[in-house]
């Protein structure tokens, strides 16, 4: 009979060691050792050399592989499009990872509903049962009057977690699209570990990507995070899929962001940007309108800000708050900020323009939940900080693009094109930007540009001048 054996994996890097320890020498994590029992599968000698995608691969030249190279499965949901790169690819495997309660299943049930108008869709559930599935489906179809909609028929819904059991629906209903909620539930019998371990969840995903390739089924798996915002289990599981989503956003917000941190057939930290009413997700076709729909105008302490999520630029309030402290070290709280970049901006504000924020305790939010990562915004956190500081408002029809530099020196962005044309689009006159080196292409048309040197020049420029 072949030994079972035991050994301990991480939980958070998926690495494994024949003895118990307390801290994992790749990760460095902390009591993140799971004890796991591991048999053999019984007649195979070396299952390593038995798995393939196909069975028995055979090298073709490119040119004879056959497949329109865009052929993709089109959305109506266009938002969800966006994200994807233009439509669902068949074959392909992607991951959706969120906080509980933010939206997924929401989302994902609308998709496979839409889907199921024109193609079969086959919706597994380890966490609900189809009464409860439908009783969602019934009220995200529902009318003005009350009444539910119709249900597609190409929709199919079964609660199942063992994997064996799922990749037999599969082959009986060949569905296009197939849905797996979530993958933490899913176990395979052969292994003794408990679902959602790290072998588990790696496996089971392993053997979903097989059916994926293998069939052409594109497959949607939902995922659970970590309290860090990470999608729980083994790293590896982000690098056995195509394509990896994260539904974010603030649970007390109305706002939710799908984003894009990979994908293999389209353009990465591209955002969808969708609004949580009571018949689901709601697209929303102009977000920067919708971020900037509540703004005071003239209001100390607001500047907008341009930014980049993917493709699509995106126009920001960022608002900024001073406040005298009343401790011994002043607080530095960003909220949609990077927390280093804000020390770096308060020290530049410090140092260059001779601001006295080591007696002030600084605040920094960017309105709508959305999160701003690069540094094109450091202008107009740096301007909203000081309009709050002297009580000075930044001016209504300006937009301010530009990174700061340590120097006080205001830095190049890319897409500066793209960011313009947006803010002129949404009725802002005026733009500061960083100087141009290189003076090639002329400004877009409907708004008025002005170039800065260094923060102190852009700062004076975009506050409104005392009477």
């Amino acid at each position: 009979m072949a030994k079972t054996h035991t050994h301990y994996v991480c939980q958070k890097c998926g690495r494994t060691y024949p003895q118990q320890i307390g801290r994992c020498p790749s990760c460095g994590a902390w009591d993140s050792m799971v004890e796991e029992m591991m048999a053999p599968e019984p007649g195979k000698v070396s299952r390593k050399h038995s798995r393939g995608l196909s069975g028995r691969s055979q090298p073709r030249r490119i040119a004879d592989v056959e497949g329109n190279v865009e052929e993709r499965l089109p959305l109506s949901i266009s938002e969800f499009s966006r994200v994807l790169g233009g439509g669902i690819v068949p074959g392909s495997i992607v991951l959706i990872g969120g906080d509980p309660g933010i939206g997924k299943s929401t989302l994902m049930l609308q998709l496979t509903m839409e889907m199921a108008s024109r193609e079969k869709v086959l919706y597994v559930s380890g966490e609900e049962s189809e009464q409860q599935i439908k009783m969602r489906a019934a009220r995200l179809t529902r009318g003005k009057d009350g009444s539910p909609g119709p249900l597609p028929d190409q929709l199919y819904l079964v609660t199942e977690t063992n994997l064996d059991m799922i990749l037999e629906h599969v082959r009986e209903i060949a569905p296009r699209l197939l849905v797996v909620d979530s993958i933490q539930t899913v176990y395979r019998p052969e292994m003794e570990s408990a679902a959602g371990s790290v072998s588990q969840v790696r496996e089971s995903a392993a053997r979903l990507r097989e059916l994926a390739k293998t069939s052409g089924v594109a497959v949607f798996v939902i995922g659970h995070v970590t309290k860090d915002g990470n999608i729980a289990g083994p790293r590896v599981l982000e690098h056995i899929v195509d394509t990896v989503l994260y539904l974010e956003g603030e649970r007390y917000q109305f706002f939710r962001l799908l984003r894009s941190v990979k994908n293999r057939f389209g353009a990465t930290s591209e955002v969808g940007v969708f609004e949580m009413q009571e018949k689901g997700m709601v697209e929303v076709p102009n977000p920067s309108e919708a971020f900037l729909a509540e703004r005071m105008v003239n209001a100390p302490g607001s500047a907008i800000a341009v930014t980049m999520e993917g493709t699509r630029p995106l126009l920001v309030e960022v608002q900024g708050l001073t406040s005298p402290t009343s401790y011994g070290n002043p607080r530095r709280t960003p909220n949609g900020v990077d927390f280093n970049r804000l020390l770096l901006i308060a020290a530049v504000l410090t140092r260059r323009l001779k601001l006295r924020l080591g007696e002030q305790d600084v605040f920094v939010n960017v309105v709508g939940g959305l999160r701003v990562s690069e540094p094109a915004s450091d202008l107009a956190v740096a301007a909203a900080i000081t309009s709050s500081m002297r009580d000075v408002p930044v001016r209504a029809d300006t937009a301010l693009i530009g990174e700061v530099g340590l120097s006080g020196e205001l830095r190049w962005v890319g897409q500066m094109d793209a960011r313009l044309r947006e803010a002129a689009k949404l009725g802002f006159k005026r733009a500061i930007v960083p100087r141009r080196v290189r003076r090639s292409e002329a400004w877009p048309k409907g708004i008025e540009v002005v170039e800065a040197r260094s923060l102190r020049e852009a700062i004076k420029l975009a506050l409104v001048e005392k009477s």
